[in-house]
């Protein structure tokens, strides 16, 4: 199995089918406005201007089960990444990474990185191009220290 056999719900209601960024290299963030790492927004941001001409994306999901930091509706959470940090990437609908009503994108995800639970926001995701994950991170890994991953699987 890879990402692409995935569907996500967009922040707009409608369904974004995760094979349209076959070929790409991609960062999946579980995501949270309130949450101290929030400022790692402005360097996700960095990463996909830089690259983004090199077919890689990054792919934001707003999460608030841990300590409810982010309790905003779709539509105040994409304002607040995009005045607060200048987000252009992808943010996606309000999802659960854990429990009973996980996301299946992130129960993939985790299954294919040693089946540990997400113990926080912001747990980056890297993806190869052809949708398997390559890479998982954890909260407290900026952006700014995934970029040689990034570049390496870029020249693949």
């Amino acid at each position: 199995m890879t990402i692409y056999e995935y569907n996500v719900d967009k922040m707009n209601g409608t369904t974004q089918a995760l094979r349209d960024y076959q070929g790409k290299v991609v960062l999946i963030v579980n995501t949270a406005s309130k949450c101290g790492f929030a400022k790692q927004f402005s360097g996700l941001e960095e990463l996909y201007k830089k690259y983004k001409e090199q077919n890689f994306i990054v792919l934001g999901f707003p999460c608030n089960q841990f300590l409810n930091q982010e309790p905003n509706s779709n539509e105040e959470i994409a304002e607040i990444c995009q005045l607060n940090y200048g987000v252009t990437f992808p943010m996606f609908a309000k999802i659960n990474v854990r429990g009973q009503e996980q996301s299946p994108l992130f129960g993939y995800l985790i299954d294919e990185t040693g089946g540990k639970k997400i113990k926080w926001n912001f747990t980056k995701f890297l993806i190869n191009r052809d949708g398997t994950v390559a890479k998982r991170y954890g909260s407290t890994v900026t952006p700014a220290e995934i970029e040689d991953d990034i570049k390496s699987l870029l020249k693949k």
